[in-house]
């Protein structure tokens, strides 16, 4: 019966650190992170939710068509530690974001690494601890 028992809570711990590790993805993984690209738009979508909040922006390419960009930036309890709200970004603010591009060109993800606001010259970058 304790063998049993010790085996059910190992399982149980092995399973659970599992969960939490794919849960945990490494950036380098999925971004160029020794790459950076700029982009500028306007904000169709913010999800400030965990694991990661993203922000959907419309930019206008060279050739002038439009194209949707998914950046993915922090988890909101350290964003929330920058001072940053689900509020402070509304849908239809116009946005610069410098960040990681994605492994795969033709999905529109990046990973956001600073963002400016230029109507009020909002920024975040992130902080070092």
């Amino acid at each position: 019966m304790m063998k049993t028992r010790t085996f059910a809570i190992g399982a149980a711990l092995i399973l659970g650190l599992t969960a939490v590790a794919s849960g945990h993805h490494s950036f380098a993984a999925y971004y160029f992170e020794d790459q950076s690209i700029q982009i500028e738009g306007e904000i169709v979508e913010v999800q400030f939710k965990a694991p990661h909040t993203w922000v959907h922006v419309v930019s206008r390419e060279p050739s002038g068509s439009a194209k949707r960009y998914a950046a993915e930036w922090a988890n909101p309890s350290r964003l929330e530690r920058d001072g940053m709200t689900k509020d402070t970004l509304k849908v239809a603010d116009v946005v610069q974001i410098w960040g990681s591009p994605s492994r795969d060109p033709n999905d529109g993800r990046i990973h956001l690494k600073r963002i400016v606001r230029p109507s009020d010259g909002w920024e975040w970058k992130p902080t070092r601890r």
